[in-house]
């Protein structure tokens, strides 16, 4: 194999042998000078042969270099094995790549790649039936010219892709289609299309049922608790082996009748559009309601109830919907802390969000149980449920009611030492007014509750 230091001392011995023989001849000047030309002169023509060979179609192997020698020789070599390599390379990535457009096409799922400037490169074969792109008629357009519906063109350009977006397909009322997108590369987008109309209307079901179900069950529930109201104003007239049965039967309609309404208001979240922000309400004020309402509650537990709430602050949203969401909060902790103990609502805010905690020093939960907390019949201990009375479906209450107006629960605690709810919500739900009044401490003892969700407790 030759290299540059072997050409160069094979320069030097041709420059050498030719500069003592035209010595002798007298001619050295000359002699040196016709050699530099025509090594010139052969550098060129390899030059020459390399650009035309360079210049020439590498896609098949057919394009082996020139013949040569010296270093010329390893300089086309080397191109010839790269080119090589280069080829291998691309094979295997085509070959990956009609895996991957192989393996996309026969997915149910449309998927689409969207380059940073909105247009469309590539789509799989589902996407053309579920979003009616054609190729490649439709390829290099821009994505929002195809789906037109402002909806989308608000989901896509909010770049907020963290929940999907549910909407009719283009040109097809019928069809529910589920968008879901992802950024990577150079603000490149990768879009994934769902038909979820089988889903929806099966979800559709499940609430009609559950509503259809509750409201059915109302009437006789209503009824049965009437008769035995009645027996129990009459209960002298009863024999005593029937007194404690009327009693829990009388319990237990007032539990069912608990959680049918649960279910009703549960049904009626999910059905009704969300509220916009735009009613406000005070929320010092809301929260003063909460706490004089529940403070008619459970009197005897005499608990150090302390609120503090900037009273300039205002909510925008359902009043209603957030005075049953906290209020299941503040009842939960009143329910489940001892006589004496403390319950804090306590209201911090910033620019970019409202904080609302609800914490106590009650009983507690264990850390296994906080990410259940929110199902719907979840329970910690079915006991707990047994003795306070609840429905199971308070906290998953709280929890639709918050999303519904864009706002989490975060819920902290440790057995032995309390719990701490935490509900979030973002500028867009809430507002001062001026002129801003400090903020409060109230302070006073009571005992609070409400149906709460935390049957999980």
């Amino acid at each position: 194999m030759y290299t540059w230091r072997g050409e160069f001392k094979r320069y030097l011995l041709i420059f050498a042998v030719v500069g003592i023989v035209s010595y002798f001849f007298g001619v050295l000047l000359p002699s040196l000078l016709i050699l530099t030309l025509i090594l010139l002169g052969i550098d060129l023509l390899q030059l020459h042969r390399l650009q035309k060979w360079l210049a020439i179609d590498h896609a098949s192997d057919k394009s082996a270099p020139p013949e040569s020698f010296g270093v010329w020789g390893g300089v086309f070599d080397g191109i010839y094995r790269l080119q090589k390599q280069e080829r291998r390379a691309s094979a295997h990535l085509e070959s990956l790549l009609n895996k991957a457009q192989e393996s996309s096409a026969a997915l149910e799922m449309g998927i689409v790649m969207i380059n940073r400037h909105n247009n469309l490169d590539w789509w799989n074969r589902a996407s053309e039936s579920l979003l009616g792109l054609r190729h490649p008629q439709d390829r290099g357009q821009s994505i929002t010219n195809l789906i037109r519906d402002p909806q989308f063109h608000e989901y896509f350009h909010s770049e907020n892709y963290d929940d999907p977006l549910k909407l009719n397909a283009p040109g097809d009322s019928t069809q529910i289609l589920e968008y879901q997108i992802a950024t990577f590369g150079k603000h490149e987008r990768l879009m994934i299309v769902r038909d979820i109309t089988q889903l929806h209307r099966l979800e559709s079901m499940r609430k009609d049922f559950v509503g259809n179900v509750s409201h059915e069950l109302g009437t006789p529930i209503t009824v049965i608790k009437g008769y035995l109201e009645a027996i129990i104003d009459n209960m002298q007239d009863l024999d005593p082996k029937w007194q404690k049965p009327i009693q829990q039967m009388h319990q237990q309609s007032t539990r069912m009748e608990n959680i049918v309404r649960d279910l009703l208001l549960l049904s009626s979240l999910e059905t009704k559009h969300r509220p916009k922000p735009q009613d406000s309400f005070s929320l010092s004020s809301l929260l003063s309601e909460i706490r004089n309402d529940t403070l008619q509650i459970y009197k005897k537990k005499s608990h150090n109830f302390t609120l503090e709430c900037d009273a300039s602050l205002e909510l925008l949203g359902d009043r209603g919907e957030l005075y049953s969401a906290l209020s299941n909060l503040v009842v939960n902790a009143a329910k489940y802390t001892p006589a004496n103990g403390t319950i804090s609502v306590r209201v911090e805010h910033d620019e970019e969000s409202l904080t609302i905690e609800v914490e106590d020093n009650g009983i507690g939960i264990d850390v296994q149980h906080l990410p259940r907390l929110t199902e719907r019949f979840y329970r910690v201990d079915v006991s707990r449920s047994s003795e306070t009375g609840g429905t199971g479906l308070g906290l998953a209450i709280v929890k639709h009611i918050l999303m519904r107006h864009d706002g989490e629960l975060n819920i902290e605690s440790e057995i032995g030492e309390g719990s701490c709810f935490v509900c979030r919500f973002p500028q867009t739900r809430f507002r001062q007014s001026e002129p801003a009044v400090e903020s409060i401490p109230q302070e006073s003892s009571a005992d609070t509750t409400t149906e709460s969700p935390s049957t999980t407790h």
